[in-house]
Formats: structure tokens, sequence, C-alpha cells
């Protein structure tokens, strides 16, 4: 056992029991590098990462490997969802070195954290042209004790150029029209026309991207915008990232066509995607959408949902295959035999005819990932296919299941909070919003410090963990306690939005507007990590430009507009350059130039509140109360405003300029498409 026993981390503990004498990224273990005069082994994971599993099996696990790592180095583990931040500077330091990244990431540093050499996974024996990982060791080794000038000089160069890195944003404007024009434009180009989704193999899918177009769509009338969405909702839905029997989506797909995934399902990809799936049925009333979204949720609920409240960060890729072997994917694949076994031979020919599984098999070993290719059957069939679904889901759950990282991470659960209470409010499940409502809770009650203003970033079986909140988890998790404001009127969530929200403009934001994404008293690293490009989760940066509208709308505290708009001068320099990598910051540039639409439901009226909430103006704003006629009301929104003729009633504003109340759901709807 080394020193990660006993850290909260479930990706860490994996590693307690290496013969590695691990250490948890910590003063103390640099001060032992120093003391020691050796380098420092960086070594960057996650959990439901398949890579980094098989590089622990290979070499963290084995005795030699060990030997030569606990001899020459001090070896450092981290969490990449529980430092982000560390994870963030390194690897960007890896990609500047040789041009990619991804995890496992291995970085070699000087006991003064400065990086000198850089990979990601190495293999046990050299292998298509990459050196082993013994080699690696020995060839670091051997630089460190007889070139120690030379590593030092890299060392230096590569922090200094880091540490330069910084964006200003000083004379930037908010993005208008013509940037999400250029976006569009951008985007219609990469789009696939014939798979769905934005260039080729591997294929992830573009929640953000997804949002700003159904946004577009609805300021503007773009019938493209809203075709792209369309096409790539229905082939991820259709394809084998998506999960037919439980619902649920895997982290991307390997192949252009959406057939196999990597099939770890992440907390954010879910949340995300749910809250696309219910958008896109808002929009289009989509039968499709609405089962996606509702199945999506569900998995939320029945796969990551914690007894604490929260919300587990993934499941895994691999698990057993039931024979002693240990594969990716096998909780999830079927072969024809296998139909047979639990269904009879008629109903695994359905079966096999509508998942395409066949006897050569779309995965490794014969199997087939289930895809939903053919329609979905005449309303005859409806009961067989959905009897038929749930022998198949049944029959599965008596596999082994994949391991579950039940961290509970603040900024992902911030998004499954939104997801949630959305969902639950348009397909009235008062289920998912109580999950919404529970989850924030454990925001509130465990991940909340300093008097409701900060947040730690994780934590796991209830207990908060030691790594402060970075920018992202104080900004979604805003977006999520805003949301649920919306959905339920319940003030509490709206007034620590705006605590959170005061953190970001005081320790992360500097005067111009430029985000930091860890706060002015953190950790200082080799630079102050900053980065406004969306990548699997919105930036923490975007992120906050949204919170930071939404939250001004309620409140007319004009602060809190601007620095929404200084934020968002990042999306006006980059939108026609990397629309693939701006689309929650494209997406809150939307909702800027619809106003966004602030609505006041004011009487006890769930149709009014219900039609305000389906609204498709992009980012509208949604307060419900009690009338409130003489203006004291603790929410501004809702000030001064009261029953019409004794009856509930709706305000629509927008820039400013308000429409008379209306008291039917039809003048509302007609109201917010004006």
């Amino acid at each position: 056992m080394n020193r990660l026993a006993g850290v909260t981390s479930p990706y860490l503990l994996q590693h307690a029991d290496n013969p590695v004498d691990w250490w948890p990224w910590t003063p103390e273990a640099f001060e032992e590098a120093r003391r020691r005069d050796v380098p420092v082994l960086l070594s960057v994971g996650y959990a439901a990462c398949h890579w980094c599993h098989v590089m622990a099996r290979e070499s963290f696990e084995d005795e030699a490997t060990a030997r030569l790592m606990n001899a020459h180095f001090v070896s450092v583990k981290v969490d990449r969802e529980e430092r982000p931040d560390v994870d963030a500077v390194y690897m960007e330091a890896v990609q500047a070195a040789t041009g990619q990244g991804g995890w496992p990431m291995t970085v070699f540093l000087t006991p003064e954290a400065e990086p000198f050499y850089f990979g990601t996974y190495f293999p046990p024996a050299p292998r298509h042209g990459m050196p082993s990982f013994p080699q690696v060791l020995e060839g670091v080794r051997t630089a460190w004790e007889d070139r120690r000038e030379e590593v030092a000089d890299v060392a230096s160069r590569i922090s200094t150029d880091l540490a330069g890195r910084t964006l200003s944003l000083a004379a930037a404007r908010a993005p208008g029209a013509e940037e999400m024009g250029a976006a569009l434009l951008g985007l219609t180009k990469d789009f696939d026309a014939s798979r769905g989704g934005f260039g080729g193999a591997p294929k992830f899918p573009p929640s953000m991207v997804l949002e700003f177009l159904l946004r577009h769509h609805a300021r503007t009338g773009s019938e493209g915008a809203l075709q792209m969405v369309e096409a790539t909702c229905e082939a991820m839905a259709r394809g084998g990232l998506y999960d037919q029997l439980g619902g649920g989506f895997a982290r991307y797909s390997v192949d252009a066509e959406w057939v196999v995934p990597h099939f770890e399902k992440m907390l954010y990809d879910n949340a995300l995607l749910c809250r696309v799936y219910a958008h896109l049925w808002r929009a289009t009333g989509s039968e499709q959408a609405r089962r996606v979204a509702l199945e999506t949720a569900d998995f939320l609920v029945r796969e990551l949902g914690t007894p604490q409240g929260g919300f587990a960060s993934a499941l895994d890729a691999d698990s057993d295959d039931g024979q002693g072997g240990h594969g990716e994917g096998a909780y999830y694949v079927w072969t024809p035999a296998q139909l047979a076994e639990v269904l009879g031979e008629e109903d695994a020919a359905v079966a096999a005819a509508l998942f395409h599984v066949t006897k050569e098999g779309t995965f490794e070993g014969g199997a087939s990932v289930l895809q939903l290719r053919a329609g979905d059957g005449p309303p005859a069939e409806a009961a067989r296919v959905e009897s038929v679904r749930r022998a198949l889901f049944e029959a599965r759950s008596a596999r082994p299941r994949p391991a579950r990282d039940d961290k509970v991470v603040s900024a992902w659960n911030g998004l499954a909070v939104a997801a949630l209470a959305e969902t639950g409010a348009y397909f009235e499940r008062p289920d998912l919003v109580d999950a919404a409502r529970a989850a924030a809770r454990l925001l509130a009650e465990v991940h909340t410090v300093d008097e409701g203003r900060r947040l730690v970033r994780t934590s796991r079986e209830g207990v908060p963990g030691d790594s402060a909140g970075v920018l992202e988890d104080h900004a979604d998790v805003a977006e999520g306690y805003l949301a649920l404001y919306a959905v339920t009127g319940e003030t509490e969530w709206l007034g620590r939005a705006g605590g959170l929200l005061d953190t970001v403009l005081e320790r992360f934001a500097a005067d111009d507007g430029t985000l930091y994404d860890t706060a002015d008293d953190a950790e200082q690293l080799i630079r102050r990590p900053q980065d406004p490009t969306d990548n699997a989760v919105p930036s923490g940066w975007n992120a906050a430009a949204g919170a930071l509208l939404t939250y001004g709308a309620y409140t007319g505290e004009h602060r809190y507009r601007e620095a929404a708009e200084q934020a968002l001068g990042v999306v006006r320099e980059l939108a026609s350059r990397v629309p693939r990598f701006l689309g929650w910051g494209l997406a809150v540039g939307e909702a800027l130039l619809d106003g966004p639409r602030e609505v006041a439901v004011v009487g006890q009226s769930p149709e009014l509140h219900r039609a305000a909430l389906l609204s498709t103006a992009p980012g509208a704003v949604v307060a419900a109360g009690a009338g409130d006629a003489s203006g004291e009301s603790s929410v501004p929104l809702l000030r001064g405003r009261g029953l019409v003729d004794g009856r509930p009633a709706a305000y629509v504003c927008r820039g400013f300029v308000c429409t008379a109340p209306v008291t039917e759901t039809e003048a509302l709807e007609t109201a917010l498409t004006e």
C-alpha cells in the first residue's frame, strides 16, 4: 500500500496497491524530489480511461518497472477530473511539444515542477515506433544524471513559454450577428451531410454546437441550422454511440458512422445531450428526441445516482467478459447466439434485424454493437419491440457491470441539475425535478464553503475532497441553480447562483474581463491556466459568460451583463476560425443577441409557467412567483408585477421594452415568438 491509500479519488485508489511508490500531488512530493535530487514522474489519467488501465496493468503493476521508477524518480499520480488545473497546464506542454495529447499523460518534471520530457501511453516493450516505458525511464534518468544543464535549460524555456501564454480581452467586444453567421458557415463546411456530425473519425457528440444551432434557428429561422441538428441527433440516437437498451451515450465513436463507440459513459456527456434532445423536442416535437431525452435522464438517475443525491462521474469502458477475461465493451455487445439464448429463435431474429446484429459482427470477436438502423416499425410491432428491449436489458443486467467512478464533480453535477430540471418540467416528470433538486442540495450542503461563495471540486460518499473548485465548477453549478430556479420558483437557488457568480467576478476575473480557470488565491502552478474553448464540456470561461448573462437578466444589475459581454469578446475573435470548439460560447452569444427575453409569471398558473419554459427564445429567463404589485419581491424580475383583473399573468420583456401582460397561454406563446 503506497501513499494513495485514503484519498477520495477512485482513480488514485485504483493505484493504491501498485508496487510503485506513488505520491499524490502535494508540496511534500516535490520536496522529496529535491531532497533526493531526482526528477518527478507525473502520471495523469482518470478512472474510465481504457488506456490508463492498460498502462497500469502493463507497467505500474510490474515489479521490475516499479523498482526502476522507485529508484530514480518521485512518482506522482493525478486524477485529471479532480485536478483539472494540473492537467490543463501540463497537457498544454505535451501538445506544444508533441503536437498531440491524451491520457494517460506522462510528463517528467524538475523538482520545481518544470516539465522537460513528455508523452502519453508508453508500451512495456518497443512497439509501432514507440520506445518502451523502461527505455523512456532509463533515457530520462541518464539525461538527468549526465546532461543536467541541458535538461534545466529545456525545462526553463518550456516553463517561460507557457507562463507567457495569457489571453487579454481589453479591446474585445461581444459578438454580433455577423460573427454568428460566420460560425454557421464554418460549421456547414465541416458538416457530414451523409452521416451527421462534424468532421471524420473519431466522432464526438457535438452537444454544445447543437445548442448553438438550435438557438441560431430560433433567432433567425435558419433551416440549415436546424437540419444539421436533426440529422446529427438522429444519427447518434440510431447508432452504437447510444445505448439502445439502457439509454445514455458513450464518450465517442471510433468511426465516422457512429457504429462502434469508446464505451465509457461520462456524466457530462449525458447531461449535455439530455438537454440537447429535450431542446430539440421543444423546437420540433420530435418523438425520437422526446424518447432519447427521457431515456438518458432515466439512465442518469438509475446508473449514476449516488445515495447522497449527487451523480457519479462515469462508467468504465471495460468489464469482465464472463469468461475470465476483461475487455472493452463486454457489457454492451451481443452475438446472434446470445440473442437466441435470451429471446428464443423467433424473437432473436426480430432483435437481430432491429439492432443490426450479424454473424460477422461490428465489433471484436464477431460481436455487434446494437444499432437502431431499421425504422421504429409499425405501431402493431411496438409492443413486441419493447418486449424484446426489456428482455435484453434484464439479461444484460445480470452480466458483470463496468466499474463506476463514484466521485461527485461539482461542475458536472451542475450540468446534470440543469438537464434534469428542464427535462422534468418539459415532460411533466416531477421525479426528475426532484432528482435535480437533490443533487443541488448536495452541492449546496457538502460542496459549498466560505459562506456559500466557494466550491470544492469533488466529494465521495458525502465527504468533500481537498481540491478547490475551479471556474467551471462555479459557473456550471450556477447554471444548474438558475435552471432549477426557473423550473421551481424556489428563490434559494437564485440566491446561491448569485453568491457563486460574485466569486467568479472577484476571484477568477481580471479587470478587463479576462477569465482564469483558477482563483487568484489558488495553488500557484507554472502558469495560471485559462482556456476559452469548449471541448468535452463548456469551458469555464463560456459557462461563466452564460450564467452571468442569465443572472444579470434576473437581477437587472448591469455589472453581470457587462461581465458576460466582456467574456464573450473571445467568441467574436474566434467564431469564424474554430466554431466547433466554441459551441457554448456561440450559444451564449445567441442569447445575448436575442435579449435574452425575460418572462415574469405572477400568480399560480402552471400553464403559463410551462408555456414560458417551453419557449425556444435563446436563453430566455423565466421567473415565477406570487404577484408583487408592491415591488417588495426578493426577485427583481417579479417586482412591481401583479395579477391582471385578479388573474395570473405573464410579463415579457426584451431589450428594456416590455409588452402588455397576458393571461392566456396562446397570447404568451405569441409574445415569445415575436
